[in-house]
Order: structure tokens, then C-alpha cells, then sequence
């Protein structure tokens, strides 16, 4: 995640903030152009402190969920962002209200991530091909869970519940469990159909570092959760789950490709470095590149790995569990720098 300044007084500012907790200026993020905007609270409209534009804040600011920007004479509502809900639990039980909160934090920051990948993002609400968001509770129907269905994805609103993910976590054996790693996982099943689906040569090759995806998907999963993982699952896929299925394996190393962009493209705006004794001088690359505007994949890892150990360490020195428990090894990482090709290939064709 990008680093952002106060337009008028140059202090940090964090992507949520809605206002400069130095001078009181307000803020907000234009996705126009990936910047945060501030203004004089005490004017009259909102003209920002380093231009001549006029804005406007999305709908949702109303519920102190989304501080995006709109153009003040946009026909627009809601931003780019928020106009992928197609539902919200009642925010009349306070629970719902407080989780759903939590859940346009990490939407918000998956949607800043899928426009750094370079692609346009329809909202299914008004192109059939595009994706949207439904933030449900189950209560009437234990039927209903998190997932996709041809852009349609759903997250229970519980999940935003940090003890109910705990308690999940715990269940299922899981080393990590969070809301961005629900929506980037969800968000892969949709890029597959687009991406993948839809072109014969990434389909083939698809087949060759992933498997067959036609092997019956209902039957695989009850396989899994019977069974669970195949012993040595570690030196070819990032999760036990990814064992599962084909399709389970592209989403959850979608989502750990995202994982690591975002990672090393935080450490690059701050301007982290990490000199590790423990790795060889001429392999120590300082995070000093935006990692979307790198070809290599490569270079991305061999500057992801020093990172995620050092703020690893980080956590175990305070008694907190890992940020990233996982081992990216070479079969993993040949199959995250397929995901980064084919990105780059239709971004840049």
C-alpha cells in the first residue's frame, strides 16, 4: 500500500484516513489517480489544497465506511469501490453494522490493489460480466457461505468478527485467516473465469502447472475435507486447501501473489531495507521499486522472502503470531510467476 502526505501540511496519512491527524485538514482518496486529497474543513466545498477540482464523497461516507473521492458534478453516487454492493446485512443489529465496517476496509483495499494490476473492473450491477459483493448473515440460512458464483461474491458478515475467524482458524487448521485473504481468495475464482476461461493457450498451460480443472470439483473437495491434505503437500502449493482442487489451488495462490505485492510494495514506499547476514551480499535487494511495474517476478521474490522474515521476527519478538507463516517454494513460485505473466501480458499486451 502507497504512502500518502497531508496536501497541507505533509504529515502521513494512512489510506483510511478521512482527515489529517496533524492539522484537521479533510481527506480523501481520489482512485482517479491514486492520490490523497485533503481540504480546508472550514470551507464550504470540498476544493482540494493542491488543485482547483471540486469533489464530492462517495455515499457511504455517511457511515464513516469509505472516505473515496467523486467529481462534484459526477452523476455518481457511490465510488468506485462501493459500487460493487449488491448486498449489506441489516444495519439495524449493531454487530452487522460494526463487521461490515471492518469488511469495506479490505474491500477497499482489494479494489486500490486490482486497479494497480492495470485492469478494468466492472460492477456486475450493470455489466453481467463484472463482480459484485454480497455481505450477508446466514442466520435464517446455514445454507449460505462464503464464496463465488460467476462474479457474484459472498462473504458471511461474521467473518468480519475477529473471534468467530479465531475460532474458524482453529477449526479448520489454518495458519492464517483474515478479511483481505477472503477477498483476494474470492476475487481469484473471478479473475480465473476471465482470464483463464477465456483463453485457449492460458487454459493449456493452466492445465500443466495446476492440473485439470474438469476433475469434479464437488467430489474433490469432499475428498479433501475427509481426507484432508496428501502428505509433502508443502513442496507443491501454498496451503492444504490450494491441495484440494485446481481451481482452490489458482485462488489461493492468486491470493498469496497478492499477498506479496502488496508487501513489497508497502516496504518500498516506506523504504524498508533488509540486510539479513544470513543471505548472500550479491542476492540483498533493497525494496527500492513499486512491484507493479516490474517484469520479473523474480526480482519481486527475491525481495519479498528477506521482508516477510524480518517482520515475522518482528511479531515473534512482541508474541504475535507470523504475518505470513508460509514457505514459497520453487514449484509455488513458478506457479505465482505464471499469475504475474499472464497480469502482465493483459495489462500490457
Amino acid at each position: 500500500m502507497k504512502v500518502f502526505q497531508c496536501g497541507h501540511c505533509n504529515y502521513p496519512l494512512f489510506f483510511e484516513n478521512n482527515s489529517c491527524e496533524n492539522c484537521g485538514h479533510l481527506s480523501g482518496y481520489s482512485d482517479f489517480d491514486r492520490q490523497m486529497l485533503t481540504f480546508d474543513p472550514s470551507g464550504y466545498s470540498l476544493i482540494s489544497d493542491v488543485g482547483q477540482l471540486e469533489y464530492k464523497y462517495c455515499k457511504n461516507e455517511q457511515y464513516g465506511v469509505c472516505n473515496w473521492l467523486l467529481p462534484k458534478n459526477s452523476i455518481q453516487e457511490f465510488c468506485h469501490a462501493c459500487q460493487f454492493n449488491r448486498t449489506i446485512a441489516n444495519l439495524s443489529v449493531d454487530q452487522n453494522f460494526q463487521n461490515w465496517r471492518h469488511l469495506e476496509v479490505a474491500k477497499h483495499r482489494l479494489i486500490y490493489q486490482i486497479q494497480k494490476l492495470g485492469f478494468d473492473l466492472p460492477s456486475k450491477l450493470v455489466n453481467e460480466k463484472g463482480l459484485c459483493f454480497d455481505f450477508i448473515a446466514n442466520n435464517d440460512d446455514p445454507e449460505i457461505m462464503t464464496g463465488h458464483a460467476d462474479g457474484v461474491i459472498t462473504i458471511l458478515i461474521k467473518e468480519a468478527d475477529s473471534t468467530f475467524r479465531e475460532q474458524a482458524r482453529k477449526e479448520l487448521y489454518e495458519p492464517y485467516r483474515t478479511l483481505i485473504g477472503h477477498l483476494r481468495h474470492e476475487v481469484g475464482h473471478y479473475f480465473w473465469n476471465r482470464l483463464i476461461l477465456s483463453d485457449a493457450n492460458a487454459l493449456q498451460t493452466f492445465r500443466i502447472i495446476f492440473g485439470n480443472e474438469e476433475s469434479n470439483y464437488n467430489d474433490a473437495l469432499h475428498t479433501y475435507y475427509q481426507h484432508g491434505a496428501p502428505n509433502n503437500w508443502q513442496h507443491s502449493f501454498i496451503s492444504k486447501y490450494a491441495t484440494s482442487h485446481p481451481w482452490e489451488d489458482w485462488a489461493e495462490t492468486w491470493a498469496h501473489y497478492l499477498h506479496i505485492m502488496d508487501m513489497v510494495e508497502t516496504a518500498h514506499f516506506f523504504g524498508l531495507e533488509v540486510n539479513d547476514k544470513t543471505i548472500p551480499e550479491s542476492k540483498r535487494i533493497a525494496p527500492t521499486f513499486d512491484p507493479y511495474t516490474i517484469y520479473d517476478f523474480e526480482t519481486i521474490v527475491r525481495v519479498c522472502i528477506p521482508i516477510s522474515y524480518a517482520v515475522n521476527s518482528i511479531n515473534r519478538a512482541m508474541g504475535i503470531s507470523d504475518v505470513y507463516p508460509f514457505v514459497i517454494t520453487t514449484t509455488v513460485k513458478n506457479k505465482m510467476k505464471f499469475i504475474h505473466d499472464l497480469l502482465w501480458s493483459k495489462r500490457n499486451p
